[in-house]
């Protein structure tokens, strides 16, 4: 079964593609650097709470969104 942390992060990357980003425009976006945000996605880093509240802003969802079905 997969952790949280690789939950949220395939949910972040299926929430990317939706809205048609590049993972280095979001990782621009949210002051997070690329090979993090790939980390993140790929649920290898643990993420904050701001860094989460910035990622689901520069989404236009709520932090909810990020965790939603999981």
């Amino acid at each position: 079964m997969k952790s949280l942390q690789e939950k949220v992060g395939y949910r972040i990357r299926v929430l990317r593609i939706a809205a048609g980003l590049p993972q280095g425009t979001l990782a621009l976006m949210t002051g997070i650097t690329k090979s993090y945000m790939s980390e993140i996605e790929a649920g290898k880093k643990n993420l904050t709470l701001r860094s989460l509240e910035r990622i689901a802003d520069a989404l236009g969802v709520s932090v909810y969104e990020l965790f939603r079905g999981l």
